[in-house]
């Protein structure tokens, strides 16, 4: 096995706990199934930056789809006392360990296939 081969499933296996733990913790918030399957493929609407031309994709895919975005957005939630946004961020960020977990990390400017954890 090659070493990629290796970090690939190791942030495949990271990616899987991470969304069953925040799936976990959703349900123990309480929080609206319903608004989890309106929100959950929001993030994806972000590849359509790709009709313009590819590095513009790229760039609004990948904003789309870092953690460091729905943690942001929980840090804004609590600190500004907007906690019904707590939902939309644990959302958000169960996508993007979502896609991680199936192998759709981030994209470059080669293309909508192209990305950090190799060809979709």
């Amino acid at each position: 096995m090659s070493k990629r081969v290796n970090n690939t499933m190791v942030l495949r296996i990271e990616a899987f706990s991470l969304t069953i733990a925040s799936l976990y913790l959703y349900h123990i918030m309480g929080y609206s199934w319903k608004l989890f399957v309106m929100l959950i493929l929001i993030p994806d609407v972000s590849i359509a930056g790709y009709l313009l031309r590819n590095t513009v994709g790229a760039f609004t895919y990948n904003l789309f789809h870092v953690k460091v975005m729905p943690i942001a957005l929980a840090a804004f939630a609590y600190y500004t006392y907007s906690y019904e946004l707590y939902p939309v961020a644990l959302t958000w960020f169960t996508h993007i360990n979502i896609d991680r977990m199936l192998g759709i990390g981030l994209k470059t400017t080669k293309g909508f296939q192209q990305t950090h954890l190799g060809k979709i």
